[in-house]
């Protein structure tokens, strides 16, 4: 979920003059063409998916807008590339017709028709043969919205800090165990699945709608969907997606399930989990973040002991009981004392005193929006606040090359850099 000020659309507008000299632009997720899909430079957008949910998300609903890149010179490359897989895997059925794409869009999940809770981009193609059926691709090394890049870099950066040898997870002599509670458009996991080849993907989401939607209309591959037996979905793969996520979605599993109830039932051990369950009002769950909840419990009890790491999206809108006070405007700062409450609250549960392990919390502040990313790792050393930072990002650098990122972790890792006290 994603906080977006006046004052951050102002410095949006500055910065697309500032950065209007540059010759090209490698991340087609850059902030640069955030004014695509916002739909600013393109009108309303079409709707493509909408339906009503019964877990507490109002009307969910897929909206799309134009993306400019990849330019359609380039489209020939990927086209041969699917050409190629499939040929490869079906040489039986080569002739059937050559692959098309028809083009990209943005795809923003919205929540009552107001928030926009996931930002994606996705292919659109088809084949010669088949010229009816289009088949949607979500492009997986596209991370659009600045927070979720926040997160990203400041998961992989601080598990590298703790000697978890990322590379070997990367190339595949290793497994990395990855947890998500909350889905959206999937953009995340996909992220991580395509870039890390022995990452495995557990994902739990409450909402069926916001499944389907990413599924039907965001370009998730259907295949990674679980039932609640633990067994595929799908028993047997679409040849196109097969083309299209062979060697990524076997190692994705997407869970209809409650968080808490995911976690009580599956007794797995997580290198690293992501947090980002916001509802239809905008609002963290308070069960979420209750020091005395089985969720914290859970959590603690399934985070690797050496260098599990948690990283949380947070904003100003978070749910408090009936006995907290909320002042006047404090639903305008997107850091203080109610954010440190839950900041607090996670490290109570995964570092705390009645906790054998060690490790830090801290939270940095994300670039050009009202988000914070709160980062709770059992691996990293004690020691001062500069010390941990440069530490820190000096691991980003790493991570840049190893993942062969388009964009650079620094920039998500320094601002408003501060140890959970």
């Amino acid at each position: 979920m994603l906080k977006l000020t006046k004052r951050n659309l102002a410095w949006q507008q500055l910065r697309r003059l500032s950065t209007a000299i540059r010759q090209t632009v490698e991340d087609e997720g850059d902030w640069f063409y955030s004014s695509e899909w916002w739909g600013t430079t393109s009108g309303g957008g079409d709707t493509v998916f909408r339906s009503i949910s019964d877990k507490g998300n109002g009307v969910v609903s897929v909206v799309a807008y134009p993306s400019s890149k990849p330019e359609n010179c380039y489209w020939g490359k990927t086209e041969n590339w699917l050409q190629k897989r499939y040929e490869k895997m079906y040489p039986e059925h080569e002739q059937e017709g050559d692959f098309r794409i028809l083009g990209y869009q943005w795809r923003n999940l919205h929540f009552n028709e107001e928030t926009r809770q996931s930002t994606v981009k996705i292919m659109a193609a088809y084949r010669d043969s088949h010229p009816g059926s289009i088949y949607l691709m979500q492009q997986a090394e596209c991370l659009a919205v600045p927070y979720v890049k926040s997160m990203v870099s400041a998961g992989l950066a601080t598990i590298a800090s703790c000697k978890f040898d990322l590379e070997s997870a990367v190339c595949g002599r290793k497994t990395m165990k990855i947890l998500c509670i909350g889905h959206g458009g999937g953009s995340i996991p996909l992220f991580l699945a395509s870039k890390i080849q022995g990452a495995e993907v557990h994902i739990a989401e409450i909402d069926p709608v916001v499944i389907s939607a990413s599924v039907q209309a965001m370009g998730f591959p259907s295949y990674s969907v679980m039932t609640p037996s633990g067994s595929r979905a799908h028993s047997t793969t679409d040849p196109i997606q097969e083309v299209q996520w062979k060697g990524v979605h076997e190692r994705i599993q997407l869970h209809e399930s409650d968080a808490e109830k995911f976690l009580l039932e599956n007794k797995n051990l997580y290198d690293l989990v992501f947090i980002d369950a916001y509802d239809g009002e905008d609002i963290f769950p308070h069960t979420l973040w209750d020091p005395h909840s089985p969720f914290l419990n859970a959590l603690a009890d399934q985070l690797h002991p050496e260098h599990g790491t948690v990283v949380v999206n947070l904003h100003s809108d978070v749910d408090f009981g009936d006995d907290d006070f909320i002042p006047p405007g404090s639903h305008l700062l997107p850091m203080g004392k109610y954010i440190s409450k839950v900041c607090r609250s996670y490290k109570e549960a995964l570092l705390g005193s009645k906790s054998s392990y060690n490790g830090l919390a801290y939270v940095v502040s994300v670039p050009w929006v009202c988000n914070t990313s709160l980062v709770v790792s059992r691996g990293l050393e004690k020691s001062d606040r500069d010390m941990v930072m440069r530490n820190i990002i000096s691991k980003s650098l790493v991570v840049e090359n190893i993942l062969d990122l388009p964009f650079s972790c620094m920039q998500y890792l320094k601002r408003g850099f501060t140890l959970v006290s």
